[in-house]
């Protein structure tokens, strides 16, 4: 019987078959093709690992686990931070650099990211656009029809809040565009009140208007490299390119908890 091959850094993380993953399209290739790969590439990952914490902190949320919710929602936030910081490498590819390749490109758009669109539909956004993006493609279309049935990460925290035995209502899901659901001026009520008299919940409000904040810096400085990147052109999806992208700035996905802060 022949013995089984010893686990090793290089086959644990399938090294081989990750470094070949890289195919650039240019052809000639061109040099800065590979950053621009291995780049959103990353994201990718990155936005595997969020949505992996996000099914943690909604069971956590819902069980009223505050250690977990709060240690869980402390690794987002921190890979969301690193997130931005890798905005800092992409833009260190000058426009003509870029434009060498984006031809080649074709259709190809970050706004095409399912994972991301996963991200923003669990943070209670919706969009009918988005959904009809991938309509040549009912398998991923089908993982955001899943998603929209899922409960947000509001509604999670509404239900932990309850278990603390806090009046918080579960919003009405009232929008098919934006926002699932409307603020609250009975949940702001309450809000103000956990904010004054429970320590414990008050310390995850924080981490929640933490990740909303990092989630608009992200948009921000995103917006920007694409408009330092090719200006006012459309994207290679075929979208506004950075007017889309404007338009997703300045939407907060807990708006309640942005209310309560002139109330106190």
């Amino acid at each position: 019987m022949s013995e089984s091959k010893s686990l090793t850094y290089t086959s644990y993380l399938k090294v081989k078959e990750l470094l070949e993953l890289q195919q650039p399209e240019s052809k000639p290739e061109e040099h800065d093709e590979m950053l621009f790969i291995i780049i959103h590439q990353v994201y990718e990952l990155w936005f595997k690992q969020i949505m992996h914490e996000f099914d943690k902190l909604r069971a956590d949320l819902e069980t009223g686990n505050t250690w977990g919710a709060t240690k869980t929602m402390r690794r987002v936030l921190t890979i969301l931070k690193t997130m931005v910081s890798q905005i800092d490498i992409l833009e260190t590819m000058t426009p003509l650099e870029f434009n060498s390749f984006r031809g080649f490109l074709q259709s190809a758009s970050g706004f095409q990211s399912v994972q991301f669109r996963e991200m923003e539909i669990v943070c209670g956004m919706r969009s009918k656009h988005i959904i009809d993006v991938h309509k040549d493609q009912p398998e991923l279309q089908q993982n955001l029809l899943d998603r929209e049935k899922e409960f947000t990460l509001w509604e999670s925290f509404c239900k932990y809040l309850q278990h603390r035995g806090h009046d918080i209502e579960i919003p009405e899901r009232v929008n098919e565009h934006g926002l699932v659901f409307e603020p609250s001026d009975h949940n702001q009520t309450e809000l103000v009140n956990i904010m004054n008299n429970d320590p414990e919940a008050a310390m995850l409000c924080e981490l929640f208007i933490d990740y909303d904040e990092g989630l608009m810096e992200w948009r921000y400085r995103h917006v920007k490299m694409v408009e330092r990147t090719i200006g006012t052109k459309k994207g290679t999806g075929g979208s506004d390119g950075a007017g889309y992208l404007h338009r997703t700035l300045n939407n907060p996905i807990f708006p309640d908890l942005w209310a309560i802060r002139s109330k106190f």
